[in-house]
């Protein structure tokens, strides 16, 4: 396994040098710190915590194949400690006067709209480096990843901090990936990974007898796709606004008066909401632009097909092998 990473990052280094050099480090020492589930749960140096934790994702995990025809692999079920909050910081970039993103593209994955770092630190001195070219830039840590099956994923520290409902949340949604994918289409492939994770959670909730989570659940989803309703409006007042041509300090003062807005509603509807922790700016719409512009079209696919997720999963593939433009048109289809 370590020679083929080696072998594939060889081949992809022409095209982004240094920054997959720290992917491959990275994935390797992630592939080095696995140890099967079965054995952290026998070893008396694990704290109880932390089995107990992993036990609930194992069933989770066992859960995922069994009735959400999710992958029935080898992905989940070895964990990794990783001593850090998260497992890779995403660095999205949009120019200053544009709602789209700057993307990086790669063999195999395509093109992405945001590239991720192992390290903090390397990710916000990329961020850096991009805000002096002139792009309005974000960066947040995320507790999962998925390497769309090429390799084993483990169930890893950053994972196991969040509650039960989004622990199975990130073993379905990552899951997921491997199910389907369409190369350079991140928000396709974000929207269904989180329709799938949606649904599994609502079921996994159920069989688990767990009802009053089922409500607490169905609120999450609902003020989730709120949030991202809300910022989907304002992207599409800054796409028109950004068509405009209008002096340069008649612009700039347009696109702080869209975001002295957004933070007003967001404060007023959602306080808890993490944008509000940072300034707001073309780049961090994108983070939430990516996970939820494509899922109530989905969405409502999958109750066409009556909630069957297999059927639903044969129609998705079926949109990752058509064009763009076909995938543009079933998002916007909600």
């Amino acid at each position: 396994m370590r020679l083929r990473l080696l072998l594939l990052c060889t081949a992809m280094l022409p095209l982004s040098g240094c920054y997959l050099m720290q992917a491959a480090r990275g994935q390797l020492d992630l592939n080095a710190r696995r140890v099967p589930v079965p054995t952290v749960l026998s070893s008396p140096d694990t704290r109880p915590e932390v089995a107990r934790r992993l036990a609930l994702a194992a069933r989770i995990r066992d859960y995922a194949s069994a009735e959400l025809g999710l992958p029935d692999n080898a992905s989940y079920r070895s964990y990794a400690d990783l001593g850090r909050p998260f497992v890779v910081w995403n660095v999205y970039a949009a120019p200053a006067y544009s709602v789209d993103p700057r993307t990086w593209c790669f063999p195999v994955a395509g093109c992405v709209a945001y590239r991720g770092y192992f390290a903090e630190a390397a990710a916000r001195s990329f961020a850096r480096r991009l805000e002096m070219r002139g792009y309005d830039v974000a960066v947040g840590g995320v507790p999962a990843y998925s390497t769309l099956g090429h390799f084993a994923d483990p169930l890893l520290s950053t994972m196991l901090a969040w509650d039960d409902a989004e622990l199975a949340s990130l073993v379905f949604h990552e899951l997921a990936h491997q199910v389907a994918y369409a190369p350079g289409d991140t928000t396709f492939n974000e929207g269904f990974a989180s329709v799938v994770e949606e649904e599994g959670v609502r079921r996994w909730l159920a069989a688990e007898q767990r009802a009053g989570e089922v409500a607490a659940h169905e609120r999450r989803v609902a003020d989730r796709r709120a949030l991202a309703a809300r910022v989907a409006e304002t992207r599409e007042r800054l796409r028109r606004l950004y068509s405009r041509r209008q002096p340069a300090e008649s612009l700039a003062a347009a696109k702080a008066a869209e975001f002295t807005n957004l933070r007003a509603a967001l404060a007023a509807r959602w306080p808890g909401t993490s944008l509000l922790e940072r300034p707001l700016n073309n780049a961090v719409l994108l983070e939430v632009s990516t996970y939820g512009d494509c899922v109530p079209a989905l969405a409502a696919r999958l109750a066409v097909v009556g909630g069957d997720l297999r059927r639903f999963y044969v129609l998705v593939r079926r949109l990752a092998k058509a064009s763009a433009a076909e995938r543009r048109t079933a998002c916007a289809a909600a």
